[in-house]
């Protein structure tokens, strides 16, 4: 054995800065008499230490996480002491296990930390969309009360399918609502049109939603896209998810206006 192969074992962990005091002052008496292979082992594990810099997120881990990553590189180092690796092994490869190890606890650290946010978004959404249906069922339930609106019943020739009822409140807006209602086929919504007096007028499109799975169905239009006054008569047709500019079924639902 070499002078050198009893430090050997010392250099990756001197690179990560895990060795104890009383090792790091022998390694470095070593290097300092100038073995060649010691040196030329030390550039490359300093190298391999180095682009760690470039693989790591900006963020740094908690001081708690980052002592318990310097105890597991100092246990690996240690046991890296007593274990002699096999000769087609690469030396300066341990000290790439030990940065492996540093930097897989790290990512993990930080995809933890991205799950937690990504779930408290998550629920915080789900706060919020639930919110805006109070809203909307509290607004509805406005419009259908107030002796201002207009009763407007929506019919339909299929006998296996509900009607509907309407109410038109010339400053709230529109609501349509129903029980029972048959959920749309695949992702197809129920988009809601009004119907213009002006002959051969083309419908104006409105707002497409889907019943909720017991069958509720309730549409509101806080901003009616046309007048009352201007419109004969409200329809509710079966279009592709996200409505459409022009109705591409026949009406499902009609309800005249006056």
């Amino acid at each position: 054995m070499s002078n050198g192969d009893q430090f050997r074992e010392l250099i990756e962990a001197y690179a990560l800065g895990a060795l104890d005091p009383e090792e790091r002052a022998a390694l470095e008496s070593h290097l300092a008499e100038g073995c060649a292979e010691c040196s030329k082992a030390l550039d490359e594990a300093r190298w391999l230490v180095s682009q760690l810099a470039y693989l790591a997120p900006d963020r740094k881990p908690s001081d708690m996480l980052r002592s318990r990553l310097m105890r597991s590189v100092r246990t690996l180092a240690s046991s890296a002491r007593t274990a002699s690796p096999p000769a087609s092994v690469p030396f300066w490869m341990w000290g790439a296990i030990a940065a492996l190890l540093l930097f897989t606890a790290y990512t993990s650290w930080e995809t933890y930390q991205l799950k937690k946010a990504i779930d408290a978004a998550n629920e915080q959404a789900k706060i919020a969309i639930a919110r805006r249906y109070e809203l909307e069922e509290e607004f509805a339930g406005v419009i259908r009360t107030d002796p201002r609106s207009v009763k407007i019943p929506m019919t339909t020739g299929d006998k296996s399918v509900p009607n509907l009822e309407a109410m038109w409140h010339a400053k709230l807006g529109i609501v349509v609502a129903g029980q029972n209602v048959p959920m749309p086929s695949g992702e197809r919504t129920l988009q809601l049109w009004l119907i213009p007096k002006t002959p051969g007028g083309t419908p104006i499109p409105s707002r497409a939603v889907r019943p909720d799975a017991d069958g509720k169905f309730m549409l509101l239009v806080a901003d009616p896209p046309g007048s009352m006054d201007a419109t004969k008569a409200l329809a509710i047709t079966e279009e592709p998810v996200g409505g459409s500019a022009q109705p591409t079924t026949k009406p499902i639902w009609v309800g005249a206006i006056g």
